[in-house]
C-alpha cells in the first residue's frame, strides 16, 4: 500500500485559497531585494525566516506588506508565480485558483499591467508544462476605502479577459463585509464572480454578509460559522464552499495548536470543507502539507481525504465538464488504495 504522502500527492486536488505574495519565500524575497536595491530589515534568509512567529493576523500583515517592496516588476510576478506552480504541480494541484493583492502594489507605484502581465505569463507556462488549470482572483484590501475599492475594481475591469472574480482579505476585525456591499455589486454586473474572507478571525455575522450582501460563491476560511448552528445548516444545506487553510489557522492563533482545529468536525456535518495553504512562505506548508497536518492531527480517513480533494474541485470555478473529469480521477484514485 502507497503511503499517506503518496496517496494524498496522487489525488488531483485544486487550491482556491492561495495569497500568491504568500508564497514569497525567503531566498527569493532577499534576491529580488538585491536587484531592486531594496534594503530588509533583515541580516540573513535564517534571521527573516525566525520573524515569520506571529500573534494574530495583524502582526503576519505588517511583515507581509513590508516584504512586497522587493516585487517591482513584471518579471519579479512571475518569478514568484511560477514558483508556486510548479511546486504545487508537485504536490498534485492540478487548477489554482490565485488570489493577488493589486492595492499592495499601486499604492507602491507598481503598475497594474505590470503585476497581472508576470502573474498571467506564469500561469500560462504552467498550462502549457503542466497542464494545469487556473483563475485568478483580485482581492479588495478591506481596510482600506470603498471609494479605494471601487476604484481598484474600474482597472481590475480593464483585464477582464485575465481576472474572472474579485475577492475580500486582509484586516478582518473592523471591516465587515457590508462596508463594500456597493463594490461587490458592481463587479457582479460586469460578470465577476465573488468569493470573501469572513469568519476567520472575525464573527459568523460576516459569512452572512459575505452571503447575503456580497453574493458570494464561496466563503474563505469560514471556520467560526461553528458558533452559530443555524449558520451551520445553511451552508451544508447550501453547499457552500469553505476555503479551509489549516496551518494558516494554527499560525494565526485562530487555534491553539492543530489537534483543535475544527475541520474535521465541519467535514462531519456535511459542509464542502477544503484545504488550503493560504500563504504557504509564511506558515510552514504548501497544500500537501496542509492536508498531511489535518490527516495526522485529526485522524482523517484515507475517503475523508478524497472527499476534501473532491469538494476543492466542486467548489472551484472550473466548468461542469472538467470538474466531472476530475471527480472521476479522484474516485479512480480512492479506489485504487481501497483495492490495494
Amino acid at each position: 500500500m502507497r503511503s499517506t504522502e503518496a496517496y494524498v500527492r496522487a489525488l488531483p486536488k485544486a487550491e482556491l485559497h492561495l495569497h500568491i505574495e504568500g508564497t514569497l519565500e525567503p531566498e527569493l524575497a532577499f534576491r529580488l531585494a538585491q536587484k531592486h536595491g531594496v534594503a530588509l530589515p533583515y541580516d540573513s534568509v535564517a534571521q527573516l525566516r525566525a520573524a515569520y512567529d506571529f500573534t494574530d493576523l495583524q502582526s503576519f500583515l505588517t511583515l507581509y506588506y513590508a516584504l512586497a517592496d522587493v516585487l517591482q516588476d513584471a518579471d519579479d510576478f512571475y518569478e514568484l508565480a511560477l514558483s508556486y506552480l510548479q511546486r504545487a504541480h508537485e504536490q498534485g494541484v492540478v487548477h489554482a485558483e490565485i488570489f493577488f493583492d493589486p492595492q499592495t502594489h499601486t499604492a507602491r507605484g507598481v503598475a497594474f499591467g505590470a503585476v497581472v502581465e508576470g502573474l498571467s505569463r506564469a500561469l500560462a507556462e504552467a498550462e502549457r508544462r503542466f497542464g494545469m488549470t487556473y483563475r485568478l482572483i483580485a482581492c479588495i484590501l478591506r481596510h482600506l476605502s470603498a471609494a479605494e475599492a471601487m476604484d481598484t475594481l474600474h482597472e481590475v475591469l480593464e483585464y477582464r479577459e485575465i481576472i474572472g472574480a474579485v475577492g475580500l482579505d486582509s484586516s478582518e476585525v473592523g471591516h465587515p463585509p457590508s462596508k463594500f456591499a456597493e463594490v461587490f455589486e458592481h463587479a457582479r454586473r460586469k460578470g465577476l464572480l465573488t468569493v470573501a474572507h469572513a469568519g476567520e478571525e472575525g464573527p459568523p455575522d460576516y459569512i452572512y454578509e459575505a452571503l447575503d450582501l456580497l453574493a458570494v460563491e464561496r466563503i474563505d476560511h469560514g471556520v467560526r460559522c461553528e458558533e452559530d448552528p443555524a449558520l451551520m445548516q445553511r451552508l451544508v444545506r447550501e453547499q457552500v464552499a469553505l476555503t479551509v487553510c489549516p496551518l494558516s489557522n494554527v499560525k494565526l492563533r485562530v487555534f491553539d495548536d492543530i489537534e483543535q482545529h475544527n475541520l474535521k468536525r465541519l467535514l462531519e456535518a456535511g459542509l464542502r470543507v477544503t484545504v488550503n495553504s493560504d500563504d504557504p512562505a509564511y506558515f510552514g506548508g504548501y497544500l500537501l502539507e496542509n492536508y498531511l497536518a489535518v490527516e495526522r492531527a485529526l485522524g482523517l480517513t484515507r475517503p475523508q481525504l478524497a472527499t476534501l480533494a473532491r469538494n476543492s474541485i466542486e467548489g472551484s470555478f472550473l466548468d461542469a465538464d472538467a470538474k466531472r473529469r476530475w471527480i472521476e480521477a479522484i474516485d479512480a484514485c480512492a479506489s485504487e488504495a481501497a483495492s490495494g
